[in-house]
């Protein structure tokens, strides 16, 4: 059973700068996976990470084994929002409990420099504890507030060991340019819409409903598989009936109204994609 690396569909060029790397041992410190939403990125950084600690990799190969106790915990277990492995670190906003960063609230815009500090800065001065590789992985790097993307700074330019910084992003070009001059950007492109298709389809969706959707989605699976959720394709037609409503009334207070619902329904969304 081969590792995630090998599950990634239609970008060539990224999967193969990866394995290069892996075959050869040069493994870059810091990489920036950058495409729209939904097209493989996290996937192929799961893969990577398996493929970093794995305990059956043999030198010269780019293949994890997917199956050594390394590489079923470096992925996190369906319903665990985080991995098992102790070297393999998610660094996402939200996603800790406060306390568990010191924090009295929780990370309601940013990547805060508590969780830079909590989960980085104390783990990356030291050996991976399993012996291979220590990973750290972020979820929408676009979203570190500044402290945290000047404090993540020193260890992108100075990182221990066999400690290696996947950052992921939809956006790279809101990150600081320091961010992302200490990382080897690796492009991730859009999906053709025979692949949607094939995924949609792998999902239960019926072909030619698949079809459809795969030609409204710009080539990522985050909006295809949001058009093929009834309940969330129910909430967009009432979301244009009500923007429609909004545009002709003659005060403010409905198009107020419909602001405030977006914000909020799109909360609900991000939060519903990750679990």
């Amino acid at each position: 059973m081969p590792g995630l690396l090998s599950s990634v569909r239609a970008q060539p060029s990224a999967v193969e700068t990866i394995r290069r790397s892996l075959c050869s041992d040069r493994v870059h410190h810091a990489y920036l996976f950058d495409g729209p939403d939904g097209v493989g990125k996290e996937l192929a950084a799961w893969g990577f990470a398996q493929a970093l600690v794995c305990e059956s990799r043999q030198a010269g190969s780019s293949e994890a084994c997917g199956t050594c106790s390394s590489c079923v915990r470096a992925v996190p277990r369906p319903g665990e929002p985080t991995p098992r492995h102790p070297d393999v670190v998610l660094i996402e906003r939200g996603l800790y409990d406060p306390a568990t960063l010191g924090r009295r609230s929780p990370e309601a815009q940013e990547i805060s420099i508590d969780q830079v500090r909590t989960l980085v800065l104390a783990r990356a001065a030291f050996p991976p504890r399993e012996g291979r590789a220590k990973v750290f992985i972020v979820r929408r790097a676009e979203e570190l507030g500044r402290s945290a993307a000047n404090a993540l700074l020193k260890t992108l330019e100075e990182p221990g060991a066999k400690t290696h910084f996947i950052l992921l992003s939809s956006a790279p070009d809101a990150l600081l340019p320091t961010i992302r001059s200490r990382t080897l950007r690796v492009r991730f492109g859009t999906l053709p819409d025979g692949v949607l298709v094939e995924l949609l389809t792998a999902r239960g969706v019926e072909s030619g409903k698949a079809e459809a959707i795969a030609s409204l989605s710009g080539g990522g699976m985050t909006q295809a598989l949001l058009r093929a959720d009834p309940d969330m394709s129910r909430q967009r037609e009432e979301f244009i009936s009500s923007a429609l409503s909004a545009m002709a009334a003659r005060n403010l207070g409905e198009a107020l109204d419909l602001a405030e619902a977006a914000l909020a329904a799109q909360y609900l969304i991000d939060h519903d994609l990750q679990a």
